[in-house]
């Protein structure tokens, strides 16, 4: 460790909670000494962080499915790094590793949070560094139980999937064509429809910032819709109900669309087409699938490895002083597949 004490850890702290678009204001950046682990701990060096819609949420204050990020805290972060000193048996110097990192260069995990931390060792073989945040991570994870469990999509039907350029939207869509089904997305922007559709297989892609998506439903699924992924929520959500088949499936997986409002969540107006149509909307939350991630995980990889499934990442570089304005790319719609946040070369 005698190299490590003259090193520093840069970190971004939850400084107030935001009301909209978060600002400069909500953070604080600090610099603590990097500390040895104790018994049964480990240290990890931030290499990648994930940066997520659902951070957002998180910086909240109210009851959620998981508490909010205290004031002064560590903004929380799932990340990929290495394991630079060890005093537990699972892990090794060197060793790649993900779980909650956090916004920080140095990531200091005692015993007792190796689980809540969901510290795991990747797999460089399955895919790269980067690829365990998007397909083979949390948002991976999303798209296959939320699609595979709720959204049960049989060969034929018509799959529409919100925020298609974004990490869990990509493997949606994928995914659906996978199985069989006719997909549909819908981006904002030519060139992530122009993406999504060549170069994702999709069928097709409606452009929200060029027209009504209602029109393009009704074109594009002149059958209705069986399965809807929403990710976005608000009117586009309204949009899709007003298209459903019956007996169709909605998957409430997000809805970035709202989380930065500032005058209440617009919930949905058209929800009477689920009594009309007899069909079931749900909400997930990944974490509730942890049991059953290694069988998502060897799927995912399969069809990595024979061209089946694709995984691109928005890789933003500069460190973890980045973090503040690289978040609002999310809310902005300015990422092309998963945001990702480098802290330190792999």
């Amino acid at each position: 460790m005698t190299e490590l004490a003259s090193h520093r850890n840069r970190q971004i702290r939850l400084a107030a909670r935001p009301v909209g678009l978060p600002t400069d204001r909500d953070w604080q950046a600090t610099t603590e000494p990097v500390a040895e682990p104790d018994a049964g701990g480990v240290l990890v060096q931030t290499l990648l962080l994930s940066l997520d819609p659902a951070m957002r949420g998180w910086m909240n204050e109210g009851k959620s499915y998981i508490p909010p990020v205290g004031i002064g805290a560590v903004m929380r972060a799932g990340g990929i790094g290495r394991v630079v000193a060890s005093k537990n048996p699972a892990f090794a110097v060197g060793d790649l590793v993900s779980g909650m990192l956090d916004v920080q260069d140095y990531a200091l995990v005692p015993e007792s949070r190796l689980k809540a931390a969901a510290l795991f060792r990747i797999d460089t073989r399955l895919g790269t560094p980067a690829q365990w945040l998007n397909v083979l991570g949390m948002p991976g994870m999303t798209a296959y139980f939320g699609l595979l469990d709720i959204g049960q999509p049989k060969p034929g039907e018509t799959v529409v999937v919100s925020g298609a350029a974004g990490a869990v939207g990509q493997t949606v869509g994928q995914l659906a064509k996978i199985k069989g089904c006719r997909v549909v997305g819908i981006a904002g922007g030519a060139a992530k429809c122009d993406w999504v559709v060549r170069d994702l297989g999709f069928d097709a892609c409606i452009d929200y910032k060029s027209g009504p998506v209602k029109d393009g439903l009704k074109a594009e699924c002149p059958k209705g819709i069986d399965v809807y992924f929403d990710n976005v929520g608000g009117e586009i959500l309204d949009a899709a109900l007003a298209r459903l088949a019956p007996k169709a499936r909605i998957v409430i997986c997000g809805a970035i669309s709202q989380y930065n409002a500032t005058e209440g969540v617009k919930g949905p107006a058209n929800y009477l087409s689920l009594l009309v149509n007899r069909a079931r909307m749900e909400g997930m939350v990944v974490f509730d699938y942890a049991a059953r991630f290694p069988q998502a995980v060897a799927e995912l990889a399969g069809c990595l490895r024979d061209g089946r499934l694709k995984s691109r990442e928005d890789i933003v570089r500069g460190g973890v002083e980045q973090f503040p304005s690289a978040l609002l790319k999310l809310f902005r719609g300015e990422n092309m597949g998963k945001l990702v946040l480098e802290v330190a070369a792999a």
